[in-house]
């Protein structure tokens, strides 16, 4: 007899799943018992949002499925925040979660068992690429294959699995993995033609690029055609910091979004022009935009497109690198990065200490939804792909720790966090320590939350609700078996601190009491266009 329990755990590793985040719940014990035979590393959290948000940050780091194992009800519910970021950022995740029995329900009857709602799967359907709840037994090897790959099928997304309880324990037929269907090559006549008129063409890279691992192709065609490259939030690192068009700002520094106001071709790849990038769509259409996307109502429902070519990023846009002709090479960045460089100085001298301290040390880094995490967002110079995590995609509080958690299985990583966002998981800092993570945890404390502050202040307000009591988190990191240390401020101390922790084994905690202003990339400060 192999259980359902047994056979979903077979289908995660015919998909080279290595690890799941979960909680356990009376509705599904039967898959931690499975996993302890199954060589697939359990990471056990403190909360279900924890395990989904887990699943997010390694996803995002490894290219690979996240899996959140959570149970029925309320346990499946907490995951939902979490669940809608992955959603919104384009992040494969698989969310698994019990039900209960299916001997106890009936449709649409609401009968008081434990956990029981009305209708659990309709709870995720607007935050997931689809979801199934489990019909029998031998149905769940199948639809456990067609949920992983839903979830990893271009354009990528979360799913829900949803399991009634007593289908873990019953004996469950296998079922065999389904090949993807390949995808047709676009024809490139018109957008060799595009491309071959344009006198200032400029690329605009985002999430989709790098999740297809584009890069080398988006370089290449960027270095043919001597265009710069502007990349998304979603596409940081998707060049060397070193190529020559790789542009390291965001389009709201008013020298960057100089470019894509002067380009007469626009040729963007895996991004659908969200109104974070695009300050809320106030950058105008470009004279001429090609897209290359995978969904092209996706990719052309902000701006319309003048061509799309449908189809993977690296494989079409190096198709265009070999057939485009190669230009005589004119500098497309010029001075652009260094403007960028002196942009950040003058606005906020400690924000420019952080982000030389954090170029000073090799990890990835995953920023939250605060000051400190908007200038990483928007001005760090990640060296690689998929070196960074940022939640903009949502723009959900709280992401930067629990996201950090899953990142850290593949390797060190820094979480840069507020004093209020890092509260909404500090209970994680058992799981950290448990689990031996190498994060390092960067709390930047100044006593509230320092955005919405800003909003009041510059508003006429007085502040209201921003202002926290926030405890002493080095005694709190401690109690929980994790080192931390407080610093002022980011001037040297916390670059010699900061180097120290990244280089220790396990998680670390370093609390920084600044505050900053808010960066040129939060909608309050973006520049108008005349």
């Amino acid at each position: 007899m192999t259980s359902g329990a047994e056979r979903l755990l077979e289908v995660l590793a015919a998909h080279d799943v290595e690890v799941v985040f979960g909680l356990p719940g009376v509705h599904n014990l039967a898959i931690w018992e499975a996993l302890r035979s199954s060589g697939i590393r359990m990471i056990g959290v403190r909360h279900e949002q924890t395990a989904a948000y887990a699943a997010d940050g390694y996803a995002r780091t490894t290219g690979r499925l996240g899996v959140a194992i959570v149970t029925t009800g309320p346990g499946a519910a907490n995951t939902l925040g979490a669940v809608g970021e992955a959603w919104a950022s384009g992040s494969p995740v698989l969310v698994v979660a019990t039900d209960i029995p299916s001997s106890l329900r009936r449709p649409d009857v609401y009968r008081g068992v434990l956990h029981e709602t009305r209708d659990q799967r309709a709870m995720f359907l607007p935050v997931v690429k689809d979801g199934w709840t489990v019909g029998s037994a031998d149905e769940l090897a199948a639809r456990a294959h067609q949920a992983v790959g839903t979830a990893l099928a271009a354009p990528q997304g979360p799913v829900y699995l949803g399991v009634p309880t007593d289908f873990l324990t019953a004996d469950a037929a296998g079922a065999e993995q389904r090949p993807t269907p390949a995808v047709e090559a676009p024809d490139l006549t018109e957008a060799l033609a595009l491309i071959a008129t344009a006198e200032r063409p400029l690329v605009w890279a985002g999430g989709g690029a790098q999740r297809a691992g584009a890069g080398d192709a988006v370089g290449e065609l960027a270095r043919r055609i001597s265009a710069p490259v502007i990349t998304t939030y979603a596409a940081r690192g998707l060049l060397p910091l070193d190529h020559p068009c790789a542009v390291h700002g965001p389009a709201h520094v008013p020298e960057v979004g100089a470019l894509w106001d002067t380009a007469d071709l626009v040729i963007a790849v895996g991004t659908d022009f969200d109104g974070m990038s695009t300050q809320n769509w106030a950058m105008p259409r470009p004279p001429k935009l090609l897209c290359v996307t995978v969904d092209a109502a996706d990719a052309t429902k902000n701006y319309p497109a003048d061509a799309v070519l449908v189809g993977d990023a690296r494989q079409v846009v190096g198709e265009l690198a070999a057939r485009v002709p190669e230009r005589e090479f004119t500098d497309p960045v010029g001075t652009v990065n260094a403007e960028v460089r002196r942009t950040v100085l003058d606005e906020d001298l400690q924000a420019a200490y952080l982000l030389s301290a954090l170029e000073g040390v090799s990890a990835t880094l995953v920023a939250d939804m605060c000051v400190a995490g908007y200038w990483v967002g928007g001005f760090h110079r990640v060296a690689r792909p998929r070196g960074l995590s940022y939640p903009v995609g949502w723009g959900t509080l709280g992401f930067g720790f629990p996201a950090a958690l899953g990142a850290a299985v593949a390797g060190r990583t820094i979480a840069v966090c507020g004093d209020g966002g890092f509260l909404f998981a500090c209970g994680d800092l058992a799981t950290a320590a448990q689990e031996r993570l190498p994060v390092t945890v960067v709390i930047v404390d100044d006593g509230g939350y320092g955005m919405l502050r800003y909003d009041q202040e510059v508003a006429g307000h007085p502040t209201t609700g921003v202002d926290l009591r926030t405890p002493d988190f080095v005694a709190l990191a401690m109690s929980f078996g994790v080192p931390a240390m407080a610093v002022d401020g980011f001037g040297p101390v916390f670059g010699a601190r900061l180097a120290e922790f990244v280089a220790a084994d396990g998680p670390n905690v370093l609390v920084v009491r600044a505050r900053l202003k808010p960066p040129p990339t939060t909608s309050p400060r973006w520049y108008r266009r005349e």
